[in-house]
């Protein structure tokens, strides 16, 4: 049994090598939170979001591309989901928030604020990204505590995030660097050599070392 149906309100948004047709939905009978006439997000297709589950799409949120929002999940404010990502069971995404690539937010997650989640990172479990956090390639973020967002610090006067990798290594995004956090700290010895600039990033870095939590 179907839950929604296109209100036939339209917007044509500009993506990447192309442009997609997004779809306002509208409720058509109730569900948890939602009652029968209550409108929706966008959504390219009906494939982005499931009939089934409680899963639904909010105000002036957007689902593209082949991305899928399942189970009881809920995606609102500004945020976007789209590539190939998926988000399902319990999980949140809100505010200006990101979701793309091959991305799975799942469990009781939620990723809110202006936080990025790409590649094909994991976020799960009951972990908590928000802010201007920046998670990407293969990183694996169960708990609170495999993530910690650093700033603004550095020259860029920006965020920098470390997570966890799938590999039980920490990783770092800043600015346009992602890779492990040794990677790192020569990228920071290259720049800024012992400045005020990599004191920063170094203190950063101990911290994350003490508190982004590894499998021992």
């Amino acid at each position: 049994m179907k839950k929604y149906e296109f209100t036939g309100e339209t917007k044509t948004v500009a993506l990447a090598g192309r442009t997609a047709t997004l779809h306002r939905i509208r409720a058509i009978v109730c569900f948890k939170g939602v009652n029968s006439g209550d409108t929706g997000g966008w959504v390219e297709c009906e494939k982005n979001l499931s009939h089934e589950g409680d899963a639904w799409v909010y105000g002036n949120a957007k689902v593209y591309d082949n991305a899928k929002v399942c189970g009881d999940a809920r995606v609102y404010g500004n945020a976007r989901v789209c590539d190939n990502a998926k988000v399902c069971d319990n999980a949140k995404v809100c505010g200006d928030a990101w979701v793309y690539g091959n991305a799975r937010v799942y469990g009781n997650a939620e990723v809110c604020d202006n936080a990025k989640v790409c590649d094909n990172a994991k976020v799960c479990g009951d972990a908590w990204v928000y802010g201007n956090a920046r998670v990407y390639g293969d990183a694996e973020v169960f708990q609170t505590d495999h993530i910690l967002v650093a700033g603004p610090i550095g020259s860029r006067d920006a965020f920098t995030t470390f997570y966890k990798g799938a590999d039980n290594k920490i990783y770092v995004s800043c600015g346009c660097f992602n890779g492990s956090i040794d990677e790192f700290i020569n990228k920071v010895k290259q720049r800024h050599g012992s400045n005020r600039y990599a004191a920063a990033y170094n203190a950063a870095v101990e911290l994350a070392r003490l508190t982004v939590g590894l499998t021992l």
